[in-house]
């Protein structure tokens, strides 16, 4: 009896094992045909990659490397990820809360002295919910880092009270690197590669200025006009493997703990608003989902988290046609069934 009670038990798990199979190998399928066809209609060029219960299910190229067409993409390639860059002077910052070096409510001239007295006022909570009230980049006069930083030393006034408005600007994000930069001793650029690209095993991630040039998708307009190099510190260009390390890191709690990663996830209470994680949801401060977009020139790019449901979504584009959001909704839908 028991030999036919293993034997039944044995047939059941393979029957539903198959059966699990053939739908995922359906899924596969839809999300190729989705991916072909968008690349075929011009609306995607670039890479993507997914994965399902911790294993990378589709990950392909579509289109080119360039503004000639003449290189075919593959998935060691990288791509400036816009915002979603933020990302990572944020978990820096909570790295340095959780090792005593900071606070969140620690006023900007603790550690930056020389600013104006606008620094007395603005917390790192500000500069991570962008409620600093700081203006934006003065982009016209930038061509260096340390112009932003002259910048910020010119700003005699805010736009509002810090903690009372939301506006999302570059200002707060430089302001970051700046601050782990006086705290650590370090370059923005180094401590980055240090306490989070190589934990996470994200060995082919660069930081703006590139000086490895090797595998660099080069952004383009429909022109075929092809974007100018980036010059500032902190632009962040990687492959969508890498990407996907850095997400699965983040919510493994490998590089901040459970509590760090909830704080990041807070916004200033108003719709419309992002946090430092984009957009973040959590249960009982356990993170469930987690979604952020990034633009920067013709580089587009979208990472999609479910971890109820245990997938990753990502697109990496060079061509922007403002389509990814669409093209992940509808691999979300054939994910969900």
């Amino acid at each position: 009896m028991k030999y036919y009670k293993s034997l039944l038990s044995f047939i059941a798990t393979f029957l539903i094992t198959i059966n699990n199979l053939f739908g995922q190998t359906k899924q596969i399928n839809q999300i190729d045909s989705l991916m072909r066809h968008s690349s075929q209609i011009g609306i995607f060029n670039g890479n993507v990659l997914i994965a399902k219960n911790d294993n990378t299910i589709y990950n392909a190229s579509f289109g080119f490397t360039d503004a000639t067409k003449t290189q075919k993409l593959t998935p060691d390639y990288k791509f400036n990820i816009g915002s979603i860059t933020k990302e990572f002077s944020a978990v820096a910052l909570l790295q340095l809360q959780e090792q005593g070096k900071l606070e969140l409510d620690d006023k900007v001239s603790k550690f930056i002295p020389e600013l104006p007295k606008w620094a007395n006022e603005v917390t790192i909570k500000d500069i991570l919910q962008y409620t600093s009230g700081l203006p934006n980049v003065n982009w016209k006069k930038i061509k260096s880092n340390q112009d932003v930083f002259d910048d910020l030393k010119s700003v005699d006034k805010l736009d509002f009270i810090p903690g009372t408005q939301y506006d999302y600007n570059m200002n707060n994000v430089f302001l970051r690197q700046f601050i782990i930069e006086r705290i650590t001793g370090m370059i923005y650029k180094k401590y980055a590669k240090k306490y989070i690209f190589k934990p996470c095993k994200m060995n082919s991630s660069e930081i703006t200025p590139i000086d490895n040039v090797k595998f660099i998708a080069k952004g383009y307009n429909n022109k075929h006009i092809e974007d100018k190099p980036d010059f500032l510190i902190g632009g962040t260009f990687l492959t969508t493997n890498d990407l996907l390390k850095f997400s699965n890191c983040l919510h493994s709690k490998k590089l901040i703990n459970e509590n760090s990663l909830y704080e990041l996830g807070q916004q200033f209470h108003q719709e419309d608003t992002q946090s430092a994680l984009g957009e973040a949801k959590f249960v009982n401060k356990h993170l469930i989902q987690h979604s952020h977009d990034g633009r920067a020139g013709s580089y587009e790019a979208i990472l999609v988290s479910d971890l109820d449901e245990n997938f990753t979504i990502i697109l990496l584009g060079n061509n922007y046609n403002g389509k990814i959001f669409e093209i992940s909704d509808a691999i979300k839908a054939i994910l969900k069934n």
